[in-house]
């Protein structure tokens, strides 16, 4: 089915500029398309060659393919982890993400999407939700019409096919159905949970839901359409309850249990002599936040939240711990991130971005997450970097490290693009020349060098609402333009004053893009709100 996607008229009628403004020839634009269903990309040959022999020298001394260990937080702000301001400054130091951050490439423009399921269905994918149809978190008893596994594939499927032992440990989110379900779409093995901890938490508080909780004909009804345990299962099969999530102390005991599970599967596949491709996805840190045993209190801030980003920390130090006492420290690619921005809606007891907006917009502190790349004898210590960096390209980048660059898909439009030699050269500079933004179906803005372009914005309507009370509207007769380098905040646009010279150049991106989708069209999954 095609899907209209939505841009402004201003974007419309500058895209019928003369091609030197809008394709190759432009001198202001350097990527190339190297293929017609690939994102075009800003070549590098020398630091790709020289990115190539290094993984060649690491598998000849080491003797296999190297691993790669993706972390991935929920609802993390930008500015919670130390080592980007935050840390001991917001009251929950993050020692062991710092010191990632230090022995390795910290990226200060790593972009997601404004939500989670979008998110991650693009890093495992490397194509945006427009095109896969997971648009939007999927919610409570939600089944969509349409199963969109049945036609993606995933890096964790791309590499088990490949020798791989892929696992998935904690939060999915990504379809709780028969054929939705992780280990039914590429990976070998999950534990974790299908939905999201919230939840559950609102079938478990009365304090914060008392108009489920204390209803018992809604809570019946609540017991029918979700699924409130820990499930896992194997390859193909249907995942099965391991323990049921009934109170709200076993709920604040889930990440515990995933770590035991990353702990052991890391230990199995060294032992096993297999590489492994493992995400581990935190249940933290999103709402609710219920201290597991020990962390109460132990954030200097006391709230739930900051306890939660301690446990985080600490479950990181011990992964990597894990790492260190199985040997594969060296020879692992670890990548440290956040899903979306902070949830504003709850504050006081959230997340830190210095960033205007928050989850659910595309405001920077919606989308732009911490991101940290670390692998010793690999990527240099010290490093940083303001390259742009999608989420997406985790799926390229995986398969290229792991020497399986010939598996990404030829017969769908990947978004993604290989940043191999940017994480892993010591002087790499960013493939990517644009990221993409979407509320949803709609293109909202893009990102290009230090420029951040608005065809459309959210419109808060009560600060701090962006899930809650926000609308989006269209721009004017000029998209809204922020130099992030001197206005991070996103405070006065300034693309009539200073910008009429770039602005060609953004719209030709913005047209070049959404033109893919006449020959790769976008599926829908019936997530739509009605009003759409």
């Amino acid at each position: 089915m095609k899907i209209k996607l939505s841009c402004t008229a201003f974007a419309l009628a500058l895209a019928a500029l003369p091609l030197a403004a809008t394709a190759a020839g432009d001198p202001f634009l350097k990527a190339q398309m190297i293929a017609e269903n690939l994102e075009p990309v800003i070549v590098h040959p020398e630091q790709q060659k020289a990115v190539q022999e290094k993984l060649a020298a690491l598998e000849k001394h080491s003797g296999r393919k190297p691993n790669i260990l993706i972390l991935l937080v929920d609802d993390l702000g930008w500015g919670d982890v130390g080592a980007y301001g935050g840390g001991t400054a917001v009251g929950a130091p993050t020692p062991h993400i710092d010191s990632l951050a230090s022995g390795g490439l910290k990226l200060t423009s790593t972009y997601a999407q404004p939500t989670c399921t979008p998110t991650r269905s693009a890093m495992m994918t490397g194509r945006l939700p427009a095109r896969t149809g997971l648009t939007r978190p999927i919610l409570t008893g939600e089944n969509p019409k349409v199963n969109p596994w049945a036609s993606e594939q995933t890096a964790a499927g791309l590499l088990s096919a490949a020798g791989y032992r892929t696992a998935l440990s904690g939060k999915w989110h990504l379809g709780e159905p028969d054929g939705f379900q992780p280990q039914q779409v590429g990976y070998d093995e999950y534990l974790g949970i299908l939905s999201v901890s919230s939840e559950f938490s609102q079938g478990l508080d009365a304090r914060l839901v008392p108009n489920l909780v204390l209803k018992p004909e809604r809570m019946a009804a609540l017991k029918k359409v979700s699924r409130s345990a820990i499930t896992a299962g194997k390859r193909g099969e249907l995942a099965q309850v391991l323990e049921p999530i009934d109170s709200i102390e076993a709920l604040a005991q889930i990440d515990q249990k995933f770590a035991n599970f990353s702990e052991d599967f890391i230990r199995r596949s060294v032992k096993a002599q297999k590489p492994f491709y493992l995400i581990h996805s935190f249940s933290r840190v999103h709402n609710d936040n219920y201290p597991a045993k020990g962390y109460a209190g132990k954030s200097p801030a006391g709230f739930p939240y900051k306890d939660a980003v301690v446990e985080v920390d600490d479950i990181v130090g011990r992964l990597m711990q894990t790492l260190k006492d199985t040997g594969q420290l060296d020879n692992t690619l670890v990548f440290f991130t956040s899903d979306n921005g902070p949830s504003d809606d709850l504050l006081p007891d959230s997340g830190y971005t210095p960033f205007r907006g928050g989850k659910g917009s595309t405001w920077e502190g919606g989308v732009r997450v911490p991101g940290i790349a670390y692998w010793p004898g690999m990527i240099s210590a010290g490093r940083q970097s303001d390259g742009l960096f999608d989420l997406m390209d985790l799926f390229n980048t995986s398969l290229a490290v792991t020497g399986n660059s010939a598996k990404v898909p030829k017969d769908r439009y990947i978004d993604g693009i290989d940043q191999s030699s940017f994480l892993l050269s010591d002087q790499g500079v960013s493939n990517r020349e644009s990221v993409y933004m979407y509320a949803e179906r709609q293109l909202m803005a893009i990102r290009w060098e230090e420029f951040k372009v608005h065809l459309k914005v959210f419109d808060v309507k009560r600060a701090g609402a962006n899930l809650d009370e926000s609308l989006v509207s269209s721009t004017g007769m000029s998209p809204w333009v922020y130099n992030l380098y001197v206005d991070p905040k996103e405070q006065v646009s300034t693309g009539h004053r200073n910008f009429e010279w770039g602005l060609p150049r953004v719209v030709g991106i913005a047209g070049r893009h959404l033109a893919t989708f006449q020959k790769y069209p976008a599926k829908d999954l019936g997530l739509a709100k009605p009003v759409q």
